[in-house]
């Protein structure tokens, strides 16, 4: 499919990409959305936490909401695009992955970029569980890799689902750890270390037996992170191993599904190989945009509906 010209043209301050992924995240509030939890229970005896959102008609579309690395279901970004759903008929539940409703999971297993079998069974057991004729699917940053791969491993997929859109998606992975890497990514990388350090010391008082504290605080980069649990514990031989797998775009070719990417080319999370152009302009089912700005899931607007929110509803009502 052609490559998709974008025309999002924000004010000459959200021009600039750390603005863009930066404010957000410090200022947006979202209002009026109500969630409701539901807990689900996995195969493994662990549990998934799933946030709903409603419209005010009986709705019989619904969207799956996937938030990123260290995200979860109450992030900005993803009760902005249920909001804004919501007030056009269609239903959301947001996926708060393993380890991210804010109570630690049972298993030594967590969430990674790649962790698209957590993804089919929710999928499975919302099209058998709820009469929604239609399903579709946004991802974001980590999530949006996430619902590629799953669109694309060539799995059956049940026939409610009719669209998906992956939002400043690391395509390839480890091209998305070496510009993280960079010295001006250096905030973005220490809060996430912060962070996953955090859940690690956590699991390890779980699990004494798997992880060492002098371990974890050995761990300087997120490739160390990778190395020591996410691919351990995912079953991957390491951290290079695990990217080369999980990385969505060799995946691409295969997705039978319509879906939209929108990766912004000022997005600091992001290297060259992460613009799949060629993959694109190859498979009739995926379209990428790639819009001059947006930072990292950025696309303010001053209206309070950011730009990917608006073309997300578009894509999905296009594809139903």
């Amino acid at each position: 499919m052609p490559i998709i010209s974008s025309s999002y043209s924000p004010s000459y301050l959200f021009r600039n990409g750390h603005i863009s992924t930066i404010y957000p995240n410090l200022f947006r509030k979202v209002s009026g959305v109500i969630q409701q939890r539901e807990r689900i229970e996995l195969k493994d005896r662990d549990f998934i936490d799933l946030d709903w959102s409603y419209s005010t008609v009986q709705a019989s579309k619904l969207c799956i909401l996937i938030h990123g690395l260290e995200g979860n279901g109450q992030r900005q970004y993803i009760t902005g695009l249920a909001k804004y759903l919501n007030q056009n008929n269609w239903d959301t539940v947001a996926i708060n992955l393993r380890n991210c409703s804010g109570e630690p999971n049972r298993k030594y297993r967590s969430y990674y970029a790649g962790v698209s079998e957590d993804l089919d069974f929710i999928i499975n057991y919302i099209s058998s569980s709820y009469a929604y004729s239609s399903l579709s699917i946004c991802g974001f940053s980590l999530g949006g890799n996430v619902l590629l791969k799953y669109l694309g491993e060539g799995r059956e997929i049940p026939s409610q689902v009719c669209s998906g859109v992956a939002i400043s998606t690391p395509c390839n992975l480890y091209d998305s750890l070496l510009q993280l890497n960079k010295p001006e990514n250096v905030l973005y990388r220490i809060r996430f270390l912060r962070h996953l350090k955090k859940k690690l010391l956590e699991k390890q008082i779980l699990f004494p037996d798997k992880i060492r504290i002098s371990d974890i605080k050995k761990c300087k980069n997120l490739i160390d992170i990778d190395n020591l649990y996410t691919s351990v514990a995912h079953g991957y031989t390491n951290a290079l191993d695990y990217y080369q797998k999980c990385s969505s775009k060799q995946f691409l070719p295969s997705i039978k599904i319509p879906s939209l990417i929108i990766n912004a080319k000022n997005d600091t999370f992001l290297g060259a190989d992460c613009y799949p152009y060629t993959e694109a302009s190859q498979n009739k089912n995926v379209f990428l945009e790639t819009p001059d700005f947006g930072g990292h899931v950025g696309y303010y607007l001053p209206n309070h509906v950011f730009y990917n929110e608006i073309r997300t509803f578009e894509f999905i009502e296009e594809h139903l």
